[in-house]
């Protein structure tokens, strides 16, 4: 079983903080070509240089991947810089509580919008590249294409405050499984990570605010710590390598047993 992805061409969204940036920076590692993408230019720059906009194995892309046109430039630039697309990893996501009682949507359409719709409009749009890559090469045969969308363990736990965020991880969920079964006859494979107890950018953030939290999760997380983001990385390796090529639709928790008997009274994120 092979899981190398050296030579391989990947573009990771939400790829300057967290998560995004540990992925990034592990499969650049590796030995894959690899596009940053962001909205934060001043952190992409900061963590690459500005040399990566125009050189090396490390490029980035800086916008509001939420639009199309954006996505359109983003693909536009990591062909022009690579010449091709084999990986895409979504990792960019929103974060926020909501009154469950509270009859406006504001807070839902951000949600699903940070967490749903973009991520299935990007993986969209690069899997018809990558079928037409596949055509212009004359691929008739083997995978063309693997697609890893991260998502959370707040689409099954019940958590009112997180209403809206859930919803959106839930949706998160079913587009990765439908998402799946509709590239599958196209050589593409697209699977997802759900993840708590690890150290994302919001969980981070949320423990300046209230450091208690911290040994709650540890106390309701049976491995007993929080795993830093370069631990969900390796699945991500995994899922997006040959070594997983019978491997689609699935959704790997990444939680240290946490979902197994949650008692963690703070948000999964």
């Amino acid at each position: 079983m092979s899981l190398s992805i050296s030579g391989k061409t990947a573009i990771v969204t939400g790829a300057a903080h967290g998560i995004g940036l540990a992925v990034a920076r592990h499969f650049l590692d590796r030995g894959a070509q690899v596009m940053f993408a962001d909205i934060d230019e001043d952190k992409l720059a900061s963590e690459l240089g500005d040399s990566a906009k125009s050189e090396g194995p490390a490029r980035y892309f800086a916008g509001d991947l939420c639009q199309k046109l954006t996505v359109k430039n983003l693909l536009s630039a990591t062909v022009d810089a690579f010449d091709r697309i084999d990986i895409l990893v979504n990792t960019a996501r929103g974060f926020a509580p909501c009154d469950p009682l509270d009859p406006s949507t504001a807070v839902l359409d951000d949600m699903l919008s940070k967490n749903m719709k973009s991520s299935l409009r990007i993986s969209q749009m690069t899997a018809k590249r990558m079928i037409k890559q596949a055509e212009d090469e004359g691929r008739e045969e083997g995978e063309i294409g693997s697609i890893v969308n991260v998502s959370s363990l707040a689409s099954n736990i019940t958590q009112p405050g997180l209403m809206a965020y859930s919803i959106a991880c839930a949706a998160q969920d079913q587009s990765i499984r439908s998402l799946a079964v509709a590239l599958a006859p196209h050589r593409i494979r697209v699977n997802g990570v759900s993840f708590g107890s690890v150290m994302s950018r919001s969980l981070q953030d949320a423990l300046k605010e209230n450091e208690d939290w911290r040994e709650a999760i540890c106390a309701g997380t049976p491995l007993g710590r929080i795993a830093p983001p370069s631990e969900l990385a390796e699945t991500v390796q995994y899922l997006a390598s040959s070594g997983a090529s019978f491997v689609t639709g699935q959704i790997i928790k990444i939680d240290g047993g946490r979902s197994l008997l949650d008692r963690v009274q703070v948000p999964a994120f």
